[in-house]
């Protein structure tokens, strides 16, 4: 009967002892599975952390061409009136009367009629042939 109760008291040992062995080998899983998900969380702040030095250098880039952009429409700006002013000042000059008889002449020599020349310079065909009666009086 001792062989037996030693028999049984060893069997349930045995089984302790693959039951400890299953719960290390599970821990050792455990531990592996935390020291890999410990690597991918580091990986991942890095990633992170890397991300948000790209956004801050992204921002402080579009701060700089935003700038750049501002001063360039300011000189565009400038460069525009200027145009404009010196758009009405040809404007002015076009529209001179010795400016017309000068076009009305050369366009005559080159053999244009009355009806080319006052399309050509913007006057009526009357008011060219006035102008070329004067210059040939």
């Amino acid at each position: 009967m001792i062989i037996w109760l030693l028999i049984i008291i060893s069997c349930a040992e045995l089984a302790l002892f693959f039951m400890l062995l299953r719960f290390f080998i599970r821990l050792r899983k455990s531990e592996e599975l935390l020291v890999q998900l410990s690597r991918g969380q580091q990986g991942l702040m890095d990633k992170l952390r890397l991300n948000s030095e790209l956004e801050r250098e992204l921002v402080q880039s579009f701060t700089v061409r935003q700038a750049e952009l501002q001063r360039l429409n300011g000189e565009l700006e400038s460069h525009a009136a200027s145009l404009r002013s010196l758009l009405e000042q040809a404007e002015k000059i076009s529209r001179s009367p010795q400016l017309l008889r000068e076009l009305i002449i050369s366009g005559k020599k080159k053999g244009l009629g009355p009806a080319q020349l006052a399309k050509s310079v913007g006057l009526s065909v009357d008011e060219v042939e006035l102008i070329l009666a004067q210059t040939n009086a």
